[in-house]
C-alpha cells in the first residue's frame, strides 16, 4: 500500500542503519563492509535518489558486498502503519517507532506525519520525537509526557514512505517534539535533505518550528540556511510561562536576543507562530506588546485558531477577534496572518497530533 513497504513495521533496533548516514560515514561504511570508500557515493545515491526499499536493490555493489552490508547494517526504512485522509484532503501518517531509553532497552511508541497539500504544493510536516519534553498545556503532544527522541532514520522514513514521497516540495518539522531537544538527529536529517549527495533540497524549502531552545537554536542558525518559526504564543513572560512551561528554561527575552544577531532579510525567513485564546491573549494590550517585542525585526506572525483538546478550559478567539488583532498588528508595522486550519476532522491540525490509531 504505502510506496512498496506494506507489511513492514519496526525495523531490526539492534543493529545500525545505513539511513541517515552522511556521505562520509557511507564511505567508512564501505570499507567496513570489504568494499571500496567510493562504494559509500553509489549507497548514498541508492538510498537518497533512488530511494531503494532493501539491501539486494543496489546492483552496483558486489553481491557479496551486498551480504556483507545486510549482517552488519538494517537499511532503516519504517513504513506508516496507518493513513488517515481528510476532508479537505491532508493525510495523516502512524509510524511504529522504538526509542532508546537510555538503559539498553527501547519503548514502542509512535509518531504521526501530516502531508499537506495546497495547490500544487505539498509540504509534509515532521516528528522530530515521540511525544515531547516542553508540556505545552495546550498540545497534545505535550500532554502525553516524552517517549524519546526519534533516530535520523525514522525522521527520514517520514519523507520516504508516504505516498506522496517523490512529490514533497516543502518539509516544516513542526510535528509531534521540540526539534532542537533532538538536535544532533534533526540536524543529521536536514544535511542529508539538503546535501548534493542527498535529497538536494533548497534550504528554503525546510522550516524548523521552536520553542526557543536557545543554545541548539544558535547552533541551527550557525550551521543552516533553512527558515525558523518560532513558538510565541504570548508577549508577556509570566503569561507565557502559564501556557509554556520551558519559558522558565528559555525566556523568550533571551530567544529575541539571539535571533536579532542574525539576517533575515536575505533568503532565509523568520516567523512567529501564535495561537490565539479567547480572553487570553487576544486583546489590545497582547497585539500592541507584540509590536513593541518585534518592532524592527524583517518577520511574519502567524495567527493560528486553538483546536479544543480534552481537560484545556480555553477556547479559539472568535475570528472578528481574530481579524482585528492581525490588523492592529499590521498597522503597527508587523506582518501578520491568519493560518487556515487543515485536517482538524482526523486530528491532524495544530497541537493535536498524539501518536495514536484511528483517531
Amino acid at each position: 500500500m504505502h510506496s512498496g513497504l506494506a507489511g513492514r513495521t519496526l525495523r531490526n533496533y539492534m543493529k545500525d542503519t545505513l539511513l541517515g548516514k552522511t556521505l562520509a560515514e557511507l564511505r567508512e561504511t564501505a570499507v567496513s563492509a570489504g568494499l571500496p570508500s567510493y562504494a559509500g557515493g553509489q549507497m548514498a545515491k541508492w538510498l537518497y535518489r533512488r530511494r531503494v526499499r532493501a539491501m539486494d536493490w543496489m546492483t552496483d555493489l558486489p553481491k557479496a558486498g551486498r551480504e556483507t552490508l545486510s549482517g552488519l547494517y538494517e537499511l532503516g526504512l519504517t513504513a506508516p502503519s496507518e493513513c488517515i485522509v481528510s476532508s479537505d484532503g491532508t493525510k495523516k501518517y502512524l509510524f511504529p517507532v522504538s526509542c532508546p531509553r537510555g538503559d539498553g532497552r527501547y519503548e514502542d511508541s509512535a509518531v504521526e506525519a501530516v502531508m499537506i497539500p495546497d495547490g500544487d504544493r505539498r509540504t509534509l510536516c515532521v516528528s522530530s520525537q515521540a511525544g515531547c519534553r516542553m508540556n505545552c498545556r495546550f498540545c497534545m503532544t505535550g500532554r502525553q509526557g516524552f517517549h524519546g527522541h526519534l533516530s535520523a532514520a525514522d525522521i527520514l522514513s517520514q519523507f520516504l514512505a508516504v505516498d506522496e514521497a517523490e512529490d514533497l516540495t516543502n518539509a516544516v518539522f513542526m510535528g509531534m517534539g521540540e526539534p532542537l531537544d533532538n538536535w544532533e538527529n534533526v540536524r543529521r536529517a536536514i544535511e542529508v535533505l539538503t546535501a548534493d549527495w542527498g535529497f538536494a533540497w533548497s534550504p528554503k524549502r525546510i522550516t524548523l518550528s521552536t520553542i526557543g531552545v536557545v543554545p541548539n537554536l544558535r547552533r541551527y542558525l550557525d550551521g543552516c540556511r533553512s527558515h525558523l518559526a518560532v513558538s510565541l504564543h504570548n508577549p508577556f513572560p509570566d503569561e507565557r510561562e502559564a501556557l509554556m512551561p520551558a519559558e522558565r528554561a528559555f525566556p523568550l527575552r533571551d530567544v529575541m536576543e539571539l535571533v536579532r544577531r542574525y539576517d533575515f532579510t536575505g533568503q532565509r525567513r523568520i516567523s512567529f507562530e501564535y495561537t490565539m485564546f479567547a480572553g487570553l491573549n487576544d486583546d489590545k494590550r497582547h497585539a500592541d506588546a507584540l509590536v513593541r517585542l518585534l518592532r524592527g525585526l524583517e518577520c511574519r506572525v502567524n495567527l493560528i485558531r486553538f483546536h479544543r483538546i480534552p481537560d484545556f478550559p480555553y477556547e479559539s478567539s472568535a475570528e472578528p477577534v481574530m481579524e482585528a488583532f492581525r490588523d492592529r498588528l499590521n498597522r503597527g508595522g508587523i506582518t501578520a496572518t491568519i493560518r487556515a486550519s487543515r485536517g482538524e476532522d482526523i486530528y491532524a491540525a495544530c497541537g493535536m497530533l498524539a501518536g495514536r490509531h484511528g483517531n
